[in-house]
């Protein structure tokens, strides 16, 4: 026991027993700076000296631009060009599948292999049919004063006609005799004018040209893309005059009557007519008299 207690004494003595530090000149040997030291003070100073370097340094790497040099750590600049990828990536692949779809339907309108879907244009206007004795035709004081405001405006319009849906007027692609019509039955979504061999074929709207190759079942094919989800689709041309791409005005000369393709009979052109991705007749919209 008291061996233990000189033990300790013996520590306590070592760690607060005093020493001079002295800086001397060398050649003088005069003293220049002096300090008073124990292993006690050495060693409390020496650790909070580590404690507040190591302080230090995480702070100057965890908040300042240092740690993008220190193995492991990812630098802003990566981050940011990683997340701009990811944006660009996920918008290119809404833009690939869009443009598949898109693919498809082309596909499909070369082939002419599209289900037909008939529907009853009765049923689908039965709901919308109204029991004209049920209705109050009597005007309102709003109706009679908007019948007068519009009386006021067109009093003195003469000359104004209306003429909204000149747009939607279609030319005819080509002069000639219709030998086959329009017949979903049948899966022929078109129409073919027999006309003499190399006459011009036209485009019927403004629009871009989205193909103009050759195809062995029908020849020269030329597909334009125009306003109103309209697609027009001309087949087994003798040649072509415009390329993918082209823009096109409403009458332009596109191609030339052939009689190209397997699937020809003669010089004709089979035209054909789609709407919102769906084949319709182009009788409805071409006056091809």
């Amino acid at each position: 026991m008291a061996k233990d207690r000189k033990k300790r004494k013996e520590i306590k003595r070592k760690l607060l027993h005093k020493y001079r530090l002295v800086i001397l000149n060398e050649n003088t040997f005069e003293e220049k700076i002096s300090f008073k030291l124990s292993r006690l003070n050495v060693f409390v100073t020496g650790t909070l000296f580590i404690i507040v370097l190591i302080g230090l340094t995480t702070l100057l790497i965890a908040f300042t631009p240092l740690r993008e040099y220190i193995p492991g750590y990812s630098s802003t600049r990566l981050k940011r060009q990683a997340t701009e990828l990811t944006y660009k990536t996920d918008s290119l692949v809404t833009v690939l599948n869009y443009t598949n779809r898109y693919l498809d339907n082309v596909r499909l309108v070369l082939r002419g292999d599209i289900e037909n879907n008939e529907t009853n244009r009765d049923s689908l206007f039965e709901k919308y049919k109204l029991d004209p004795s049920t209705v109050d035709l009597t005007p309102i004081r709003e109706d009679l004063l908007l019948r007068e405001e519009v009386e006021l405006e067109d009093k003195y319009n003469l000359f104004e006609r209306n003429v909204e849906n000149v747009g939607s007027l279609l030319f005819s692609p080509s002069n000639g005799t219709l030998s086959q019509t329009f017949d979903p039955k049948t899966k022929h979504f078109a129409v073919d004018v027999v006309a003499p061999k190399d006459s011009p074929v036209k485009s019927i709207a403004d629009g871009t040209v989205l193909f103009a190759e050759w195809t062995s079942a029908t020849g020269y094919v030329i597909i334009i893309k125009h306003q109103d989800a309209l697609t027009s689709v001309y087949k087994h041309n003798g040649s072509l005059s415009k390329s993918q791409g082209d823009l096109v005005k409403a009458g332009e000369v596109i191609a030339s009557i052939g009689n190209t393709g397997e699937l020809t009979t003669g010089p004709h052109l089979h035209f054909e007519l789609w709407k919102n991705g769906k084949p319709v007749n182009p009788l409805n919209y071409i006056d091809f008299n």
